[in-house]
């Protein structure tokens, strides 16, 4: 059993935590003193002319000194634990919590349109958040399920949104027909993707799924015959109520009903067909979890040798994560060619698939729920900090850090195996604690 007098924090004198602060300013003066204290921008003359900001930069490196001293203080110069059992009344609390979460959130998502309907800033922001959380869906099935790090999920994102921009203005396609051949072929780069990097894991990986999304962006930068290169394709069809356009026409969407025409129907038709693409790809994930290639996913993604020793084609299982993962991924491309009605490679850029990761990590790996509430925070966090561009990547990045601090594995991290043998077993904490502190006992 640990000693609890080991968890303690050390003491620290009132003159070394000065210290400690006085260098953590001292690193924040430097590191913010190009970002805030100065400031570029074009002149009346068209010169680039260069202001301060030295108010605000004080203000930060004030922030860190207090921050650091406080922090020497409470919890000295070792790392800051955040050890020690939760309340009984806490888990209970929020079992109940997560079962009512996901209902609400739904039932909220099918009013914003009702409720909103005049808000046309909302309604847009709403379809952003609804395509970034199928996006998080999409790539935890090939991060969550599977374990396998993937830095260009953009690029499948991208073959889709092309595909469809092609397949609809060449061959004039509708929306419909177009949506599943897009998914195909995104399925298809995903399986171009999956053989190279079979034998390949950690950090390798990474890093040849991140040259992949850039090889990808180059070729539809470069391949101008085809896809118009960084003029990029426009005239991208939009998407019609099965056959009825959205416009002011008698054969329109609001003269077939009998409605007085409004261009915000056009934007409340995409705000649930990308909810209805959204439950889909949830609904898809959660019952291949239950199959066996999904069980297969979770086994490779807690220990992949152990996998192969129970006899799982490791091979054909990562395939099959690449594959749907992709699939999924350009769907989501498809709708945001229809919706933006134009696309170009900077649509698709290594900053795209960095987001879309950071929503399944700090959301929790493998959380289907965690993944949604950490893209609405993430997606509608930028918008607020709108105002505050210049600050709002520092806030993003700090967010971060406390997160992987406080919540190792995301907000609502989640290992549960899909099946049980017999009945589910829940582990106590005291056990937990054991294993944490196993590998430094003795």
């Amino acid at each position: 059993m640990p000693d609890k007098a080991s968890h303690t924090a050390p003491s620290i004198s009132v003159a070394d935590a000065l210290k400690d602060a006085a260098l953590a300013a001292l690193v924040a003066f430097g590191l913010f003193f190009l970002l805030i204290g100065l400031r570029s921008a074009q002149g009346p003359t068209g010169a680039l002319e260069v202001s301060t900001r030295f108010t605000d930069l004080a203000m930060v490196v004030g922030a860190v000194f207090a921050g650091a001293f406080g922090r020497a203080m409470i919890f000295g110069r070792g790392p800051i634990r955040f050890g020690g059992e939760m309340p009984s009344w806490v888990a209970p609390t929020l079992a109940v919590a997560g079962r009512f979460a996901t209902p609400a959130l739904l039932i909220f998502a099918l009013l914003v349109p009702v409720l909103f309907f005049q808000n046309r800033y909302i309604l847009d922001l709403g379809i952003l958040v609804l395509t970034y959380v199928m996006l998080g869906w999409g790539l935890n099935i090939v991060v969550g399920l599977a374990g396998l790090l993937d830095l260009g999920y953009v690029a499948f994102y991208a073959v889709g949104a092309y595909s469809y921009a092609l397949l609809a203005t060449n061959f004039e396609l509708s929306f419909w027909i177009c949506l599943p051949l897009a998914g195909i072929l995104a399925a298809f780069a995903g399986v171009l993707l999956g053989f190279p990097v079979l034998r390949l894991r950690g950090d390798y990986l990474a890093i040849v799924t991140l040259a992949f999304g850039e090889i990808v962006r180059l070729v539809l930068l470069n391949w101008q015959s085809v896809t118009g290169g960084p003029n990029g394709i426009s005239s991208i069809p939009r998407p019609s109520f099965f056959g009825l356009p959205f416009n002011n026409e008698d054969g329109g969407f609001a003269a077939t009903f009998g409605l007085e025409f409004s261009s915000t129907h056009r934007i409340v038709f995409l705000f649930y067909l990308i909810l209805a693409l959204a439950l889909i790809t949830n609904w898809a994930t959660l019952r291949l979890r239950r199959l066996p290639v999904g069980r297969a996913w979770e086994a490779m993604r807690e220990d992949e040798i152990a996998c192969r020793s129970l006899g799982i084609n490791t091979t054909t299982t990562k395939l099959t994560a690449f594959a749907i993962g992709a699939m999924f991924g350009g769907f989501a491309g498809s709708f945001f060619a229809t919706r933006q009605g134009f696309i170009s490679p900077e649509s698709f850029n290594f900053g795209e698939s960095a987001l879309i990761l950071a929503i399944v990590v700090l959301g929790g790996m493998g959380s289907q729920l965690g993944v949604a509430v950490a893209a609405l925070v993430m997606i509608a966090g930028f918008e607020l900090f709108r105002e505050f561009q210049a600050y709002r990547m520092v806030v993003f990045g700090l967010a971060m850090v406390l997160i992987m601090i406080w919540r190792p594995r995301g907000l609502i991290s989640t290992r549960e195996p899909s099946l049980y043998l017999g009945e589910k077993k829940i582990i106590p904490a005291s056990l937990v604690g054991e294993a944490r502190s196993g590998g430094s006992g003795s």
